[in-house]
């Protein structure tokens, strides 16, 4: 049959079809043996995760650079790993996870495995493919824009203190009109003057660059992450009650503790105090910014990496 031929022609010929084709994929793709060595990765794992090819050929995925992590704070190369299942099992396995950028944020993704089989069944390895599912506008205006206006950060590329209060008073006024509800969470990063201390100013500015990618990765699409001032950073959530506010602060709040930078052969991490409350129709930016820093302040009081929350 012609299709016969067409697959006996691509298995038997020397053009490269198989690498063409996953280097033209926009989604990562691994492929790896049986001891889960990594044998080839495709062009877009670069764009995803960091790491060039070279520094992920022949890692051993247990020790691996790339940590795909679940929702509770799971690393999944240690425990519940999905390629182990894969091979156990011979199933295809559907996992929404996290991968550590080489920068050390989190970047949330749809992982599938999928088991490659001889004729015989007999699983010989596996593909990974992670599918990035973070939203791809952090803001709602062009950023060369908004550093034309002075309104963005120039170390995060985050909108600034202005900004943020712009974009809050706006969100306060289609809550009086339309009653729109939204909710604010104001971060405090953790211990990091003793970063600094240790470390120099140049690994703290990788620590906040981690941190601001890490949350804005996380968020929906035309929610913001801005940067309030030197180690602080305000959220704004849309369409969330009380319990949902709880919810994603806590999410994010795990995730930053998730989250790592790598200086010289140590990982460092640190983590967030955050407080978090809904706007009200009363509020202005600045009573809401305020009740805000109250609660993250009161997090910080209470042992740091928590939120405390006020509807």
């Amino acid at each position: 049959m012609p299709e016969d031929t067409l697959f006996n022609t691509l298995e038997n010929s020397n053009n490269n079809f198989y690498e063409i084709l996953i280097n033209n994929l926009t989604d990562a793709v691994h492929l790896m043996d049986h001891n889960l060595r990594i044998l080839l990765v495709n062009a877009a794992s670069k764009d995803l995760s960091g790491y060039s090819q070279s520094e992920l050929i022949g890692n051993p995925c247990p020790k691996n650079i790339l940590i795909p992590a679940g929702e509770q704070q799971l690393n999944l190369c240690n425990k519940d790993c999905p390629v182990q299942k894969t091979f156990k099992t011979g199933n295809i396995q559907h996992i929404k996870s996290y991968i550590r950028h080489k920068e050390g944020y989190l970047i949330p993704v749809m992982m599938k495995v999928i088991p490659i089989k001889e004729k015989d069944g007999k699983i010989i390895g596996a593909v990974e493919i992670f599918a990035e599912t973070s939203p791809k506008v952090s803001l709602p205006q062009n950023p060369k824009d908004l550093e034309r206006m002075q309104l963005l950060d120039p170390l995060t590329k985050l909108g600034n203190k202005q900004y943020i209060e712009m974009f809050l008073n706006s969100r306060l006024n289609d809550k009086k009109k339309y009653n729109f509800p939204f909710g604010v969470l104001f971060i405090d990063i953790d211990n990091m003057h003793n970063i600094i201390d240790n470390y120099g100013s140049v690994v703290g500015d990788k620590m906040i660059r981690m941190i601001s990618h890490t949350l804005g990765n996380n968020i929906r699409l035309f929610e913001m992450v801005g940067r309030w001032s030197s180690k602080k950073l305000v959220v704004i959530l849309f369409n969330v009650n009380a319990t949902k506010l709880d919810l994603i602060a806590n999410k994010l709040r795990l995730l930053v503790e998730q989250s790592n930078i790598r200086h010289y052969d140590k990982l460092l991490t640190t983590t967030i105090s955050i407080g978090a409350t809904l706007a009200h129709s009363t509020d202005s930016a600045e009573t809401i910014i305020n009740r805000t820093k109250k609660l993250s302040d009161q997090s910080k009081k209470t042992g740091k990496n928590r939120v405390s929350i006020s509807a």
